[in-house]
């Protein structure tokens, strides 16, 4: 029997390039608000999406895993009628969406991670781990997290409004169920000679999901591979650089004619 479940989303522009957008671990499709006003909506059209325990969908039970994402993800673009589309994930969303790409290459147009995590999964140095499994009923954890993922240098109040929007639109198990799946998964052997148009956009301060990463993953396994390192930026791209991200994600994008 077929889940009545759908993923939350917001539709944006009515171009004929569809486009799914999926979130990182800290934020619901909210993550995308700071680009929104700008996007081309006559060349694409977005989805943004809320995953399970997040935004719309916080109280969504569920297995809270990239595999699990990746087949709702696809399920609302068969609900949407799109048989083909492109995607951007980000940090953990940029798994799942390599997952949809693992699950159903035929489907996926172009890719783009920004700070993607590697479908090889993310092992962190000790320092940094500390702080990531106990992060979900700590808010100081979570901006230890975000201060050293944008290179010590964002203000203290942008630091203290991502906790706050953190806490309140993600549900606290959900939370840290995902981080086993996002940091713990290994399908990068799937992607292995995959043939999808990727981009990763990375940013110079982030130690964690870093270019040199990229290099030594996403751009080995996938044959047409591309990356972008943007300067003066660091994890989230969509706060800290999103003019430069549009620029850069939608000339990807419509490089195969949209």
């Amino acid at each position: 029997m077929a889940s009545s479940f759908v993923l939350p989303h917001a539709l944006h522009g009515d171009g004929p390039h569809k486009v799914i957008a999926v979130h990182g671990w800290f934020a619901d499709r909210s993550a995308y608000a700071p680009v929104v006003p700008d996007l081309d909506r006559s060349s694409f059209q977005y989805a943004l999406v809320d995953l399970r325990g997040y935004g719309e969908a916080k109280d969504t039970p569920g297995a809270y895993t990239t595999a699990e994402g990746a087949a709702d993800v696809l399920d609302l673009a068969d609900r949407l009628g799109w048989e083909r589309f492109s995607l951007i994930g980000h940090s953990m969303g940029g798994s799942v969406a390599q997952r949809v790409v693992a699950t159903a290459p035929h489907r996926v147009r172009r890719l783009a991670g920004v700070s993607p995590v590697p479908a090889s999964g993310l092992q962190l140095p000790p320092e940094q781990w500390e702080l990531f499994p106990t992060a979900d009923t700590k808010p100081e954890h979570r901006r230890a997290i975000l201060d050293v993922t944008t290179g010590g240098v964002r203000p203290a109040a942008w630091l203290d409004r991502m906790v706050e929007r953190s806490l309140a639109v993600s549900d606290v198990k959900a939370f840290r169920a995902w981080l086993d799946s996002w940091t713990g998964d290994d399908f990068h052997t799937d992607l292995e000679g995959c043939t999808t148009p990727a981009l990763t956009v990375t940013g110079q301060l982030d130690p964690a999901l870093s270019a040199e990463l990229m290099r030594g993953t996403w751009l080995r396994w996938f044959t047409r591979g591309e990356l972008v390192d943007l300067p003066v930026c660091g994890h989230y791209a969509m706060d800290e650089a999103p003019l430069a991200l549009i620029r850069v994600v939608e000339d990807f994008l419509r490089a195969d004619g949209a």
